[in-house]
Parts: structure tokens; C-alpha cells; sequence
């Protein structure tokens, strides 16, 4: 594998140790939205405005322990209204953070507390979710790590955030037409220039055998990254924070849409002197997203694979009594769709974009003003056939709850809040409805949210 690092648009990527934030007591702890100039680009550019938590890039990380309690007063100090959405966190209803369902938005100049038991130990994360396919394309997220109660046999941890950025190489600022229809009709808005960490092209150290714990998380818009291992050996042991059954070697790349993450233990099995990477797959060509410089003083070999991280306690759909759905995803460019349903009107797909409508689900424009998906009693297990009928990938996320993916066979499979499918895929889905609260489902391909894939759950 030829291994590059590019540090110029479209850019390589590295990593940075992210300030940690304890979970705070009394008071709530203060989480600014601002904007900030950060150095992003490479020697030689200024500065980039961002939008961001707390002034740093990636936003403040947020650190406590399974069953802990997170205390967070948004303040926001921008000039748009914002909210901030836990992502993954099995969380009470009014916590959730999406503008125009859970809580109104928080204007410029006013603050709004979150307040919340964590209940699932994992990798996670927080956004904004008012304009989101604005607002996190500027900056605005941080990762939220909940800690096990029985630590992971690992030397220490690093948390990876992976992000693209569209910016200008004229100004190095951010490009400003976040809606434009050609990103909102097709994949999504796509950056020309990577980071991890919101910065190009650092270096960790680690030692031969050293074994690490790499939070990997995909806060992109829309980019779909393939990630390899090189110098490094390991194994999968969580997907959006849930911990698998069993560690899985990993010896094809992993697959990160936007808003999934994964946990992977690893050990550096590269000799002294020499460079191990996380590798950022590209069509045919690699590209190190982080790269660990191996230094002497590790051991003279590797130890015993590891063990299952300790599983989250949640309650299993009964696949035998649930409840069936569909969810058909239709439009976007090439997608043949002649009409769809918005606010119970039929309307041509020529009126819908122009209005900058161009996805449906079952045939209406989805939204959070309409009626919900389905409205789902308390302890039902719902059964949801999710079927990409356009030739775009679609990252589906489902708030407040964890779903399994059905695997071929009918058993469950993986146990995620985030599930991706490519063009013609279609996936079943299952959940045990045991969150009461109207529940956001909408594609993480934000511009895709905010041009119709957009639908909501009622569990009451």
C-alpha cells in the first residue's frame, strides 16, 4: 500500500489530543456556541472562520462515567438560532435538542439547559440541530465519551473525529452557499479539504505493542469514509457506541457513514523507527488520516486478544411480535420521482425544488410539521423495512432509541442509531419501543434532512 499524507486542498488529515470537560455538578457548566478563527490549513493560509463549542475545533469534549449525569447550559453567542442534539444518548425527550419537535430554537443571545442520565457506557457524540446541515458543516459538534464502569484492558485512548471541509483556497474561508441545490438534490455537501480533529497532518507517538483504544467518528456532512489499518493490528468492538458480542479481527476496511463511529482496539505491531497509520481508502488511492510514530520501550510481544467490552443493558425486540413499516426513500437527482405530498398537497417534483424539496418517503416530503411515520405504544417492538429507491447513499439515524440490523438469516445483527444503505439496498431494521417522545428519523446526509428526508416517531 502506498501510503501518502497531503496537507493541501483536497488535504490530508491528522490528529490532536481534544481538552476533556469533567461532567459538571452545580451549576451547569457553560457551553458557548461561538465563532472562532481557527489555523486549519497548512502553513501558508490564514485563518478559517468556524462556528464551534467553546472556541476549540473539534467542540469541548465531554467526559463521565456510565450513569452519570451531563449538565451543559447552551449559551449562543452566534447570530442564528441553534439547539444541540446528543447524539445516540438514550435520553428523555425534552433533552433531545432538535429544533421544532423536542424544543424550540435557542435565539442569538439566549441559552437553554440540558440535563441528563447517560445511561450506555460508549463512543458518542453532540451537534447542532437547527440548520444542521449549516451548523455542523461550520464546526458545531464535540464527541461525548461515556466511560465504562470495568475499563478495557488498553494502554490509553485516542478520539478521532473525522470531518471534510469545502473551503475556498483564495480566502480559506468555509464556502458559504451551504444550500446549494446541486448538494442538496444529490450526495450531500462534499468537502476538498480532510481533517481529524479539525487539523492537517499531526503525529501521535506510540510504542511497538502498545494497545490502544482509537474512538473513531465520522462528523462529515455527507462523506462516506473506508478506513484501513497499517502498522497496527486490532479488532472491532463497538459500533455507534454499542459494544459487539464478540471483537471482530478487522481485516477489511471499515466503514464510517456519516454519524456512525466506531470503537477499535489495536495494537502497534510496526518496529521502532517506523510509521503505523489509519488509512483513509479513496477510490484507488490512500491516504494517511493519522499516523503513529512507533518509539522505543514497548514490549518484547503482543498479549492475549482482548475481551468483549461490557454489554449496555437494553430491552430486545421481540422480532416474532412486531409491527411492520416501510420506509421508501425516493427522489433526489435521477431519482424519476414526477410528485410528492407536502403538507398534504400533491405537488410536482418542478414546484418541490424550487421550494428546495427534493426527497420523499413514501411519497410525501418529509418533515417535522406533518404527520408522524407511525405511532408506536410503549414496549412494541417495531419491525421497519428501510428501502433505498435512489441512486444516492442514505445514512438513516433514529433518535432516542437503538435499533438492530435483521441480518440475512432473520437474527439481529448489529445494535446501532445509525444505519447506512447504498443505492437500490434495502434493510430491515427492529426496535423495542421503550422511549416515550416524538422521535426524529431523518438521512445524516444533512442536506438530505433539510430537503425532505425528514420524518418523525411517536412512542406513547
Amino acid at each position: 500500500m502506498n501510503i501518502t499524507r497531503r496537507n493541501v486542498l483536497l488535504g490530508g488529515a491528522a490528529t490532536a489530543a481534544l481538552p476533556i470537560v469533567a461532567a459538571a455538578e452545580t451549576p451547569a457548566d457553560v457551553l458557548p456556541a461561538v465563532a472562532t478563527d481557527v489555523q486549519m490549513l497548512p502553513e501558508g493560509y490564514g485563518k478559517t472562520r468556524v462556528w464551534s463549542y467553546g472556541g476549540v475545533l473539534p467542540g469541548e469534549e465531554i467526559r463521565v462515567p456510565q450513569g452519570g449525569r451531563v449538565r451543559r447550559r447552551l449559551v449562543n453567542d452566534l447570530d442564528q438560532a441553534t439547539s444541540t442534539h446528543w447524539h445516540g444518548i438514550r435520553i428523555d425527550n425534552a433533552m433531545d435538542g432538535v429544533s421544532g419537535l423536542t424544543q424550540e430554537a435557542v435565539v442569538p443571545g439566549a441559552s437553554f439547559d440540558y440535563d441528563f442520565v447517560v445511561p450506555d457506557a460508549g463512543t458518542y457524540w453532540y451537534h447542532a440541530h437547527n440548520r444542521s446541515f449549516e451548523q455542523v458543516a461550520r464546526g458545531l459538534y464535540g464527541a461525548l465519551i461515556v466511560e465504562e464502569r470495568e475499563a478495557p484492558d488498553v494502554d490509553r485512548e485516542e478520539v478521532l473525529i473525522l470531518d471534510d471541509w469545502l473551503i475556498d483556497p483564495e480566502t480559506a474561508q468555509l464556502a458559504g452557499d451551504f444550500g446549494a441545490p446541486h448538494d442538496l438534490s444529490h450526495a450531500g455537501r462534499l468537502g476538498n479539504f480532510i481533517t481529524t480533529n479539525g487539523q492537517p497532518n499531526l503525529t501521535l507517538q506510540a510504542k511497538r505493542h502498545e494497545r490502544l483504544r482509537l474512538r473513531l467518528l465520522n462528523a462529515s456532512n455527507a462523506r462516506i469514509f473506508q478506513l484501513q489499518l497499517s502498522g497496527m493490528e486490532g479488532w472491532l468492538v463497538a459500533l455507534d457506541g454499542m459494544p459487539l458480542r464478540e471483537p471482530q479481527t478487522v481485516r477489511e476496511p471499515i466503514v464510517l457513514g456519516p454519524a456512525q463511529r466506531a470503537d477499535v482496539v489495536v495494537d502497534i505491531t510496526a518496529d521502532s523507527g517506523e510509521v503505523a497509520h489509519v488509512v483513509w481508502i479513496d477510490g484507488s488511492n490512500s491516504y494517511s488520516q493519522v499516523a503513529f510514530e512507533v518509539r522505543d520501550g514497548g514490549t518484547r510481544s503482543r498479549r492475549d486478544a482482548i475481551l468483549p467490552l461490557p454489554p449496555n443493558s437494553h430491552g430486545m425486540p421481540l422480532l416474532s411480535a412486531s409491527r411492520p413499516l416501510t420506509l421508501r426513500m425516493e427522489g433526489g437527482a435521477m431519482g424519476g420521482l414526477r410528485e410528492a405530498r407536502m403538507n398534504g398537497e400533491m405537488q410536482s417534483m418542478g414546484d418541490l425544488a424550487a421550494a428546495g424539496q427534493f426527497w420523499a418517503f413514501n411519497g410525501a416530503v418529509g418533515g417535522m410539521e406533518g404527520p408522524p411515520l407511525a405511532e408506536v405504544a410503549i414496549g412494541e417492538t417495531l419491525r421497519l423495512t428501510i428501502v433505498n429507491d435512489t441512486v444516492f447513499p442514505h445514512a438513516m439515524h433514529l433518535h432516542g432509541m437503538h435499533f438492530h440490523e435483521i441480518l440475512p438469516d432473520g437474527s439481529l445483527g448489529a445494535h446501532r442509531d445509525t444505519t447506512m444503505l447504498v443505492r437500490g439496498e434495502t434493510r430491515d431494521i427492529a426496535f423495542l419501543a421503550d422511549n416515550p417522545g416524538d422521535w426524529l428519523l431523518h438521512c445524516h446526509m444533512l442536506s438530505h434532512a433539510a430537503s425532505g428526508m425528514m420524518t418523525w416517531i411517536r412512542v406513547t
